[in-house]
């Protein structure tokens, strides 16, 4: 069936069909025990992760399927970033549309959104090659991308490039503190190669305890937040978020 709708269905239609399946899910599982900050929608329950390397339980919103990092972020750009009052340029790799919605929503930032190919990003490109001039942002969201990057480190040198001074790239992703260096592979290992080795074909990398060192190699100040710590019992039930993920604050310093 899924092979049918790949094949016969323009991705725009498919995109909207989509929306319209996620609107009844929503519906039916609409109840007052969890909230998405993302969609702001409140729900029975969340659904549970079935596919990838990390199966889980109440990790999917039933409405706009932000996961556990995706309202953890949310909440963060909520409560301790200035977007919410203060006109930024921001740009933000991968989006997800929760979180989409509501800062597109923000007249007072310049908002984009880029992707290689997702329907709702507003622009489609490489991060390895961002065509914007110098010092282009003053704030940069990256969650969950650099490891499916061919080439990190020219990713993290293209961020560092279109930062202006004094702004921030707010980078998500999932080091194994097991690891003492980053685990990589080099073409022309398969997808289905990496997919054993990462957990994912479109993987190319598992990040070790090196992973803030690599960050710093392109130039950034780093500085590690456990933020979903500094939220109550309560809140974490609720907004369904785990514990065990960073978000890491990575400054590019007024020039000189």
């Amino acid at each position: 069936m899924q092979e049918f709708f790949r094949q016969f269905i323009p991705p725009a239609w498919r995109w909207c069909l989509r929306q319209q399946y996620l609107k009844l899910r929503g519906w039916w599982y609409a109840g007052q025990q969890v909230e998405c900050p993302c969609c702001r929608g409140r729900f029975r329950k969340f659904l549970p992760m079935r596919r990838g390397d990390f199966p889980r339980q109440g990790a999917i919103c039933p409405a706009c399927t932000a996961m556990e990092r995706h309202r953890m972020l949310m909440l963060f750009i909520m409560r301790d970033t200035p977007l919410p009052r203060q006109p930024m340029r921001v740009l933000y790799l991968a989006p997800e549309p929760g979180i989409q919605q509501q800062l597109s929503s923000w007249r007072h930032l310049d908002y984009v959104s880029a992707d290689l190919s997702s329907p709702i990003a507003m622009e489609h490109f490489d991060i390895q090659h961002i065509p914007y001039s110098k010092a282009s942002f003053d704030a940069i969201f990256c969650a969950h991308v650099l490891a499916h990057v061919l080439d990190d480190r020219r990713a993290l040198a293209e961020l560092y490039r279109v930062l202006r001074p004094g702004g921030t790239l707010y980078l998500l992703d999932w080091p194994d503190a097991q690891l003492p260096q980053t685990l990589e592979a080099t073409p022309p290992l398969s997808a289905s190669a990496r997919a054993l080795r990462f957990g994912q074909a479109d993987r190319w990398r598992r990040y070790g305890r090196d992973f803030v060192a690599r960050i710093e190699a392109a130039g950034f100040v780093v500085r590690e937040m456990a933020f979903a710590e500094r939220l109550s019992h309560e809140e974490r039930k609720r907004y369904g978020i785990r514990t065990d993920e960073r978000i890491y604050l990575c400054q590019k310093e007024n020039e000189l």
